[in-house]
């Protein structure tokens, strides 16, 4: 059996407070990860396609963290467009955003999000929150196998 390579997460974050409380949360956990970050969507699918400033490669990711309320291509737009596309749509995408909505959790959930978590406010709720994403994705959850 060979060794579990570092999982890769994609986050795809306009707040760069945000995105460093995600990148420090991460950190304080011992999984290896490999943390990609981005700030609007159509970075993310720079990203993903691996166009623009990755088109020298970039890892296909074991899961996205997405934020819904960016500018330019919002975080719905991103989540649709993923989810329409056979060579990335099953990539699990994780919905990490502020906003309690209703309407925008049932679109996320219509979209094929596999999760909806609310952004914790304090940095040790923040690092509890991802210590637990962490755990249910990369310790519960059977990944998708890596094609050679």
């Amino acid at each position: 059996m060979k060794g579990l390579a570092p999982l890769v997460i994609l986050l795809v974050e306009d707040d760069l407070a945000d995105q460093k409380l995600i990148k420090t949360s991460l950190r304080s956990e011992k999984l290896a990860n490999d943390l990609y970050s981005v700030q609007t969507g159509e970075e993310g699918m720079d990203f993903l396609y691996r166009r623009g400033n990755y088109s020298n490669g970039t890892p296909q990711p074991d899961l996205i963290l997405l934020d819904l309320n960016m500018p330019g291509m919002g975080g719905k737009e991103f989540l649709r467009q993923v989810k329409q596309d056979e060579k990335v749509k099953q990539i699990p995408v994780v919905i990490l955003t502020t906003s309690d909505a209703e309407r925008d959790i049932i679109d996320s959930y219509k979209l094929q999000a596999s999760g909806y978590v609310h952004k914790p406010v304090t940095l040790e709720e923040f690092k509890e929150g991802m210590k637990k994403l962490e755990e249910y994705w990369f310790v519960l959850c059977k990944r998708i196998p890596k094609e050679d």
